[in-house]
Formats: C-alpha cells, sequence, structure tokens
C-alpha cells in the first residue's frame, strides 16, 4: 500500500504568506511537498491560488479556510468546489466543549452543517485541539461528538489529542482511524506555551501515531507548527525529511 501524501498547514508559515503567498508555495513545492492545507488567501483568487499549487508540484486535499460554521456554509462550498474537494473542515473553540450541556448545544450545530453540505455531496470533518480531549464524566468530548454527529469525519490534531501528555495520541487515532481522512503532525515537549519542535525532536510518537491510522481512510499526513523558536524554514524542511527517511509519508510523485 503506498504512503500517504506529506502535506502542510500554512498556517505554520503565517508570517511569510500574509506578504508573499506565491512564493511561499513555491518554496513548498521545491521542497517536496505533496500538497498544501490553506489558511487564508491574501486577496488572491481560489482559482489563482489552485493555479500556484499545481505549477509547485502539489494539490489541495484540504483547506481551513473557511472553516465551516452557520453562517458561512456557501464559501465553503464554493472553496471545496474550486479545488475539488469533497470535504470541508469545520472546529470549535474551548467555549463549545466547556460543559456537557455546551457540547450538546455543538453537536446540534455539528449536525446541522453537516446536513446542509450533505445537499452538496460534501463530508464535514472537525479538527481538534486540547479541549476536546477533556474528560465528562470519564468521556472525551470528541467521544460524545463521534456517537452524537455520525455523519460527521476527523482530523486528528495528534499533539493536541495528546493533551500535553495526558493520552497516547496513538490510541486516539486507532480509536477514531476509520473516520479520520486527515491527521495533523506536531512535536513538542508537552509543556502548555511551549513552541512546537522539528518532527522527531520532541515527546511524541510519532511513527506509532501514524501506524494507528487506517491506511484505507488516511489521505495525507499535515505538518503543523502553531509557533516555533528555531528558524522555521528549516524546522519544516527537516520535519518533512523525517516523514520521508523514516518511511511514514510521501512526497511529490
Amino acid at each position: 500500500m503506498s504512503l500517504p501524501p506529506i502535506s502542510i498547514q500554512l498556517y505554520s508559515l503565517r508570517e511569510f504568506t500574509k506578504d508573499d503567498l506565491p512564493r511561499v508555495i513555491a518554496r513548498l513545492g521545491k521542497i517536496g511537498f505533496a500538497a498544501v492545507e490553506p489558511a487564508g488567501f491574501f486577496g488572491h483568487s481560489l482559482p489563482d491560488v489552485r493555479r500556484m499549487v499545481e505549477d509547485a508540484g502539489m494539490c489541495v486535499l484540504s483547506s481551513h479556510s473557511p472553516w465551516a460554521n452557520r453562517g458561512n456554509v456557501q464559501d465553503a462550498i464554493d472553496t471545496a468546489a474550486a479545488f475539488s474537494l469533497d470535504v470541508v473542515a469545520g472546529g470549535y473553540g474551548p467555549d463549545a466543549f466547556a460543559d456537557q450541556e455546551a457540547i450538546a448545544r455543538t453537536c446540534d450545530e455539528i449536525n446541522a452543517i453537516a446536513e446542509e453540505l450533505a445537499q452538496h455531496e460534501l463530508k464535514l470533518f472537525l479538527h481538534n485541539h486540547a479541549w476536546e480531549f477533556d474528560r465528562f464524566d470519564g468521556r472525551w468530548g470528541m467521544d460524545i461528538v463521534a456517537e452524537r454527529c455520525p455523519q460527521v469525519l476527523f482530523e486528528v490534531d495528534t499533539y493536541w489529542a495528546a493533551n500535553f501528555g495526558a493520552n497516547d495520541a496513538a490510541e486516539v487515532v486507532a480509536q477514531f482511524a476509520p473516520r479520520t481522512p486527515f491527521l495533523h503532525i506536531k512535536d513538542g515537549n508537552w509543556q502548555q506555551g511551549a513552541a512546537n519542535l522539528t518532527l522527531g525532536t520532541g515527546k511524541m510518537d510519532i511513527p506509532a501515531v501514524i501506524k494507528a491510522a487506517d491506511p484505507t481512510v488516511l489521505r495525507a499526513l499535515i505538518i503543523e507548527f502553531d509557533n516555533c523558536d528555531s528558524d522555521l524554514w528549516q524546522a519544516v524542511e527537516a520535519s518533512f525529511a523525517y516523514l520521508c527517511d523514516q518511511g511514514l509519508g510521501r512526497g511529490q510523485s
């Protein structure tokens, strides 16, 4: 079975994309990335972004622009069409997972969005942070969403899923694997507020995490840095090389 393609969440490079998105995309293509996950288009049209990505030898497999919510579903549908996607991203802040009543309201909204997207043959996938993995009567908030929102897929942010070492991220991925087409791959020291580290240099067991996914469902490994204290471009290149060298993912074919 072929290795999953390696993508990158462009939020990682936001300090560069806001000023020169075409240059960032071209550089990522030269590194060898197979795909990018946009986080803002910075005044460029969707056709232009698609063209610059494809000219760099890459594609868009998923997008965080926009995250679907009750006010912008049509924008999300239009973006999916522009990139020939069959999935749309969503996610929620900590207030949406504050307690069981809040989670119930969140699930109602998720189901409403998913139903609207389904009318356009699109599926919603949710990206998590750490708060979805706080426990309520012994259950993660993510468990409750998975049960109450059966149509929804997941983009498991594996670093946040570890919840600063409280969880085994590989076990989390295995649990949600049948509904997880995307993994956000990060590393770090599990200290709140600390910057992410180059893949393979922190506390995450990245090979175990990736191998816990269902290879028949997984569409991409997506590198992300929320913050980085070292040279960011060096960290991005070294992280891409780590996944390739470990035989965990592939770049451009």
